[in-house]
């Protein structure tokens, strides 16, 4: 008697046709924190060379001369300076502020990288609230390391150089401040300077954070001319933002230094409410620039970087 052949089937039911599952977006790369020293410092480094011109001409046109507003234009302010002193002197504290803004910048990538990891959920994304949390967190580290001093010597430099000229560079201008003030004199703002690092930190890195992620889950992750437009934009939203601080904070680091108090009624008398936005054309040219350099710098070493065996 022949024996009956079962055929069996795979009962597993299989997906209707025309559904699939969704995907999800890749997990973002995570950086080590020696990547992002590095890379956040070249990044900072390469974008103050770059850029320097637009500060030293909002910078100057944020202080006073003789005790008095300057009240002039960005194009006022470098005709003015080049006329007396010659090109290079829109480059005068140029020194200080590069150094500063490579320390700076690699705290802050440092820092926030490092926050970053610890709020972010399994795909590496950020929520909006918490990447301003983890900026403005980068902002208050960055401003007690690297920012404060640095940005006094440099404003103190610029300052002085329009009138009395008794700082002979770099050197000589830390070494007069602090026989003269002490260790605070290099100080001088430090609240200003927190408060303004914080604030235009958090916007900036949780803007870019806020951008870059849905650039990345529409159109995949960005080549160097995306992170440049998405810095861009970042660096555009931080200037209106932000500017009220910067320029409280530029006051209170003048060569002779203002309390921020002081600084903030100088600023009401001699240009208004309006006076505190003075400035932001040239911050504009400088952090349109500056977010689309310095991220898009930032990316491609931290790349680079992760792809070498340490």
């Amino acid at each position: 008697m022949a024996q009956a052949t079962v055929t069996t089937t795979n009962l597993t039911p299989s997906p209707r046709a025309g559904l699939e599952t969704p995907k999800r977006a890749p997990k973002q790369a995570q950086n080590s924190p020696l990547v992002s020293l590095i890379a956040g410092a070249t990044a900072g480094a390469v974008e103050a060379s770059i850029t320097y011109p637009f500060e030293f001409i909002k910078t100057r046109s944020q202080l006073r001369s003789n005790g008095q507003s300057a009240g002039k234009s960005p194009l006022s302010v470098l005709r003015s300076t080049i006329a007396q002193d010659g090109l290079f002197a829109i480059y005068t504290g140029c020194g200080s502020l590069v150094a500063g803004t490579a320390l700076k910048a690699s705290v802050r990538f440092f820092t926030y990288d490092s926050i970053k990891q610890m709020l972010s959920d399994d795909r590496g994304k950020l929520s909006p609230a918490r990447g301003i949390l983890a900026g403005m967190a980068a902002g208050a580290v960055e401003s007690a390391v690297a920012v404060t001093p640095t940005e006094r010597i440099k404003t103190a430099l610029i300052d002085d150089a329009k009138g009395a000229r008794r700082f002979k560079g770099t050197t000589h201008a830390i070494g007069l401040l602090v026989r003269e003030q002490g260790i605070q004199g290099i100080y001088r703002g430090l609240l200003s300077t927190t408060i303004k690092q914080s604030a235009t930190s958090a916007v900036r890195m949780g803007s870019y954070n806020v951008l870059r992620t849905e650039y990345q889950e529409r159109l995949g992750a960005p080549q160097a001319v995306g992170t440049f437009a998405i810095g861009a934009v970042a660096g555009t939203i931080t200037v209106y933002a932000t500017q009220p601080f910067d320029t409280l904070k530029t006051r209170a680091q003048g060569a002779q230094g203002e309390g921020m108090l002081v600084a903030a009624r100088s600023i009401l008398l001699d240009d208004g409410f309006k006076g505190f936005w003075r400035g932001s054309t040239m911050r504009l040219g400088r952090l349109v620039m500056s977010g689309g350099i310095v991220f898009t710098i930032y990316e491609q070493v931290a790349a680079q970087l992760r792809g070498l065996k340490w």
